[in-house]
């Protein structure tokens, strides 16, 4: 029975020593994980970094551009601003000249009788010009002599 014993007491040495080996690999092999983890988070945090300063620098250059986003928007304002005038002035222009014609048109309507009376004089006295234009002197020794449409006529002295 001791034999026995000391059989077990060698299978338990062996399998603590294997215990203990399989242990010491899969720390071994722990330690490498663990530092392949910490070499990529120290390359995270180099990249981290480098991300940090570029943000910042992009934060810069948009509060930049939202700066002269907002100067130039003020500028433009005024643009409008002016062309807003401009179009303010054609529209009173128009409504000038609209009440010019509407009182032309009134006045026109008031005195038409008036216009017409003058329109028929200016016929009468264009048709009295073109005979005194036809007219033809007879005798060129005798200026009084003439003719107005064919029929002879004397001028009186």
């Amino acid at each position: 029975m001791v034999v026995v014993l000391y059989i077990a007491a060698l299978v338990a040495a062996i399998g603590f020593l294997f215990l203990c080996v399989s242990i010491g690999m899969t720390l071994f092999s722990v330690k490498t994980t663990l530092n392949n983890i910490a070499g990529t988070v120290a390359g995270i945090e180099g990249q981290m970094e480098g991300i940090t300063r570029e943000t910042t620098s992009l934060l810069t250059k948009t509060n930049t551009l939202a700066d002269d986003i907002t100067e130039k928007a003020e500028k433009l304002n005024t643009v409008v601003n002016a062309v807003k005038g401009v179009g303010d002035s054609v529209n009173g222009l128009n409504e000038s000249v609209q009440r010019i014609t509407s009182s032309i048109s009134s006045e026109v309507t008031k005195n038409e009788e008036q216009i017409a009376q003058v329109v028929q004089w200016s016929g009468v006295m264009m048709g009295i010009a073109d005979k005194w234009r036809k007219r033809k002197t007879i005798n060129p020794d005798d200026p009084t002599v003439y003719t107005v449409d064919g029929v002879n006529a004397k001028r009186k002295k």
